[in-house]
């Protein structure tokens, strides 16, 4: 019933992964409120199959499960206030966000391990198989294959300075509960067009597969977008993030960096590609908060359903490069003490295209 193969660890690597996963449990009991009562019990769920090594298509064991999820919210109380724990590698103590160091030491070894901030500046940290290691256009692409210490949220990517981490296994389970969430209603929206370009109906393992795979090339059109968009903001943007953390001020702060990254990045090149698997599943996972302030791209994208033409998509992708840089810079020019969450809200909601 083992969904995803586990990496075989040696002695050194076991202790580095219950090191890691210990920062992820503190991680968690600091943020796991974050999220709505329904997206917890869906999160929990996938985060016990993972723990537990059941498949995809198993059935979970109710009473299992619910014994689980009160030992991990003891543990978490537990945790709350403790401070992360430095990770040794070679006999050396690392700070548990100097991935730059750890990984120099793991990549031997044939691992990867990434740290950072995500939205409400929880910190997510995950220890993985290094897949794939490549320089493309001066970045570092680090892809992980299976997973053994990762946290609630799993993001199945993420960028640092010039390196950026896929990961495959947070990746398929990302596109899993994507389509559990589907299943749910079964509507003929975005997801069911992105759904039918692969064999959930058939195969579920191998739609699974084929998906992923697929869409690991949007995650990192997405995550170049970054980089770049990083680049243009410079570190001023990521102290406002930090001041305005658990604010809306910071969702629209990383609403309109998303858009900004995807018009430099994700959306010029799907459209190139032609690529209508990967624009459909874009499309149905567009936040509430990224449509409200991009009513045009919903437009744009049902012209092109109902003309099959993509010129008009990509007009419109142009002219948001540069809205959305533009709207960036204004935004950095605002004080983030008093009054300036709000009227960064106000000047995000006016902005919108």
């Amino acid at each position: 019933m083992r969904s995803e193969p586990r990496p075989t660890l040696d002695q050194d690597s076991t202790r580095l992964c219950v090191a890691v996963q210990h920062n992820c449990h503190i991680a968690d009991a600091r943020h796991a409120g974050d999220y709505t009562l329904c997206v917890y019990l869906l999160k929990m769920r996938e985060y016990f199959r993972w723990e537990r090594g059941y498949a995809y298509e198993a059935r979970l064991p109710q009473e299992e499960i619910g014994q689980w999820l009160r030992e991990r919210e003891a543990l978490w109380e537990r945790l709350e206030s403790d401070d992360f724990q430095p990770l040794r590698v070679d006999d050396v103590d690392h700070d548990p966000f100097d991935a730059e160091a750890i990984n120099r030491r793991l990549a031997p070894r044939g691992y990867v391990y990434s740290a950072g901030y995500g939205a409400n500046g929880k910190p997510h940290f995950f220890l993985g198989r290094l897949e794939s290691r490549e320089e493309v256009d001066n970045h570092r692409i680090l892809v992980s294959a299976d997973e053994c210490a990762r946290d609630l949220a799993a993001p199945p990517a993420m960028s640092l300075g010039n390196t950026i981490f896929v990961r495959r296994e947070s990746l398929r389970r990302y596109i899993w509960e994507k389509v559990q969430e589907w299943r749910w209603h079964e509507q003929p929206n975005a997801m069911a067009r992105a759904l039918s370009h692969y064999p959930f109906e058939r195969d579920l393992a191998l739609a699974l597969e084929q998906m992923t795979e697929h869409e690991m090339q949007a995650v990192l059109f997405h995550e170049k977008g970054e980089v770049y968009a990083e680049r243009e903001l410079g570190p001023r943007w990521k102290a406002m993030l930090a001041q305005l953390s658990q604010t809306r001020a910071e969702l629209m702060m990383r609403a309109v960096r998303d858009h900004l990254a995807d018009s430099i990045s994700t959306l010029p090149e799907l459209i190139r590609l032609k690529d209508e698997a990967s624009l459909h599943f874009y499309m149905a996972n567009l936040s509430a908060l990224r449509k409200s302030i991009y009513p045009s791209f919903g437009v744009a994208y049902e012209e092109w359903r109902g003309t099959g033409r993509l010129a008009p998509l990509l007009r419109l992708v142009q002219k948001a490069r540069g809205h959305w840089s533009s709207l960036a810079r204004q935004m950095l020019e605002l004080d983030a003490s008093d009054d300036g969450p709000r009227r960064l809200e106000c000047m995000v909601e006016a902005a919108a295209l």
